[in-house]
């Protein structure tokens, strides 16, 4: 776990008091160990820890008046994590980093999560088998894919790419619309049927530089320092965690790859959640930008991409290149967008 206030700086005694005060009661301590594994929700807590949405309101309140969690508001729902910033949730992170994970009541903890986690994964995967056949008609009800894929491109410049991993493929389009830049390309995908389909896709486009794998974005079945590009395109707001599948997605790089992110800027359309799945109501430029710093990624740019007419049906489309920071010899191919 990386802290973005190192811990071997030092704490002043009145911040120090405060953490340790506002972290020293039971429920708190395991509200805190909880959000250690990712952003939760009020409802999500409440299934986990099993006590009444007012009493881990009242926690949540004093955790984010301490500074220990931040609490961000997405439409009708919020999402609370631990503080990235303050002295105070670096003392914390450091304390929950030596607590005992076979704790019964932690561990306990940890088994409601995963099967919290699990209903929000099938909710998602019974989506995607229902509207596979679909999915490239959906998108386009929601950002102008033309100009979406000229953004990309523009973003990823002209030089070839070595190779390329699409995580959460989808359809394919990715991997089709990349296939003469890169030398091969690799899609990963959970849900089968969507898997099915983009054989399919990349078999009547005559793409003969990709493949497609079963896999889970969290634990994707290829090797580290693989890659020379990474694609999360319009994935990350069905997830429960977009922090750690960031993480993942570093981690297939290879010194001085890029990851190219592709997400919904914040919006307000709460159907989307229900009708479609979605997680996240869109991500703000520092939440995105906070998770590439944890990966220990460099941001490179952003650029967002509004609708064709300001149509209030559709939404902003927001692209985000990062780059592993380690040193290679052959300098990265260029860019038309403009640095963030």
């Amino acid at each position: 776990m990386s802290f973005s206030t190192p811990i071997s700086e030092p704490i002043a005694f009145e911040p120090a008091l405060s953490a340790l005060r506002a972290a020293g009661e039971p429920t708190r301590l395991r509200l805190l160990a909880l959000l250690a594994q990712g952003e939760l929700t009020v409802s999500d807590i409440t299934d986990i820890v099993g006590q009444s949405q007012p009493r881990i309101s009242r926690h949540l309140k004093l955790l984010v008046e301490a500074d220990l969690i931040e609490r961000r508001r997405e439409g009708a729902w919020a999402f609370f994590g631990l503080s990235e910033h303050s002295v105070g949730a670096a003392l914390v992170r450091a304390a929950l980093e030596r607590l005992d994970d076979g704790d019964p009541t932690l561990a306990r903890d940890r088994e409601r999560l995963v099967a919290v986690r699990a209903t929000h994964q099938k909710a998602a995967a019974e989506y995607f088998s229902a509207n596979a056949e679909r999915w490239d008609e959906l998108r386009g009800l929601q950002a102008a894919a033309p100009a979406l894929e000229r953004a990309i491109l523009e973003a990823l410049g002209d030089a070839p790419i070595g190779a390329a991993l699409d995580l959460g493929t989808g359809t394919g389009r990715m991997l089709e619309l990349l296939s003469p830049r890169v030398g091969r390309a690799v899609g990963v995908d959970s849900n089968r049927d969507m898997l099915a389909l983009a054989r399919a896709n990349l078999a009547e486009a005559r793409v003969q530089n990709a493949q497609i794998r079963h896999g889970d974005i969290f634990a994707p079945p290829v090797p580290a320092d693989a890659f020379d590009l990474v694609i999360v395109h319009q994935v990350l707001h069905f997830l429960d965690d977009g922090a750690r599948a960031v993480r993942e997605a570093a981690r297939a790089l290879r010194p001085g790859g890029r990851l190219l992110i592709v997400d919904f800027a914040p919006h307000e359309i709460e159907s989307l959640r229900e009708d479609h799945a979605h997680r996240r109501l869109g991500f703000a430029p520092e939440t995105i930008e906070s998770w590439l710093a944890a990966a220990g990624l460099e941001h490179l740019l952003r650029r967002d991409l509004p609708p064709p007419g300001g149509d209030p049906e559709k939404l902003t489309v927001s692209l985000w290149l990062a780059r592993d920071p380690r040193i290679v010899s052959d300098p990265l191919p260029s860019s038309n967008l403009e640095v963030a």
